[in-house]
């Protein structure tokens, strides 16, 4: 019987914990590695619209963010709280981040501006609605490797969506063009009391092909 890869066992290791290890503090080394891996998250036009906003001060955090969070008592127990944001103008970066290849050779001029004009008519005809989907689309896949890679580093994560997001805004002073996708809390998972996983459906379920 052909063993687990290493992938494998982390994709069913990771889990959403309700309850964490108080007490336990993340380094910013550790913060720093895990984010180092996010940046080769996927996104549209490789614009990067995810701003991640990291909570790790206590009284901030047990405060005013878990009173936006719906006092949810993960909130104070997690060593830190993540705000997973999605830009709504990274479009506009698209010049900026295509700069490299420009002036590495990988791009001609007329290719460079045709990629900048390419894109931001791409968004700006379509509107603010669908700047605001494609920020949380684009946040919420690096999210998800987010939560990989620092369960791979040794951390639990809970992707939580009960919160206010303007009462949010507001704690964390986060301009208005950001888009709060979700919250996220990371710590030591406190496993004395840990359920069994939910029910999964069986793939037939939710996998179609060719059409629904």
């Amino acid at each position: 019987m052909k063993s687990e890869t290493e992938m494998t066992a982390l994709i069913k290791a990771r889990r959403s914990p309700n309850k964490f290890i108080p007490g336990v503090e993340i380094p910013d080394e550790d913060l720093q590695e895990i984010f180092n891996l996010v940046k080769f998250a996927p996104s549209a036009f490789n614009l990067q619209h995810v701003h991640y906003v990291v909570v790790k001060d206590a009284e901030l955090k047990n405060n005013a963010l878990y009173e936006a969070a719906n006092k949810q008592y993960k909130v104070k127990l997690a060593s830190a709280a993540i705000v997973v944001l999605g830009s709504m103008n990274a479009y506009k970066d698209v010049g900026t981040i295509n700069e490299g290849l420009l002036n590495l050779g990988f791009m001609s001029k007329q290719e460079y501006d045709m990629t900048v004009d390419s894109v931001l008519s791409f968004y700006e005809n379509r509107g603010q609605v669908f700047q605001r989907e494609e920020a949380i689309r684009n946040a919420s896949l690096s999210a998800m490797l987010m939560m990989l890679v620092a369960k791979e580093k040794g951390w639990d994560t809970c992707p939580m969506i009960g919160f206010d997001p303007e009462a949010v805004r507001r704690v964390l002073h986060i301009p208005e063009s950001y888009v709060p996708a979700l919250l996220i809390t990371i710590g030591k998972e406190d496993v004395s009391s840990q359920g069994p996983r939910g029910y999964r459906k069986p793939v037939g379920e939710f996998v179609s092909f060719n059409t629904f």
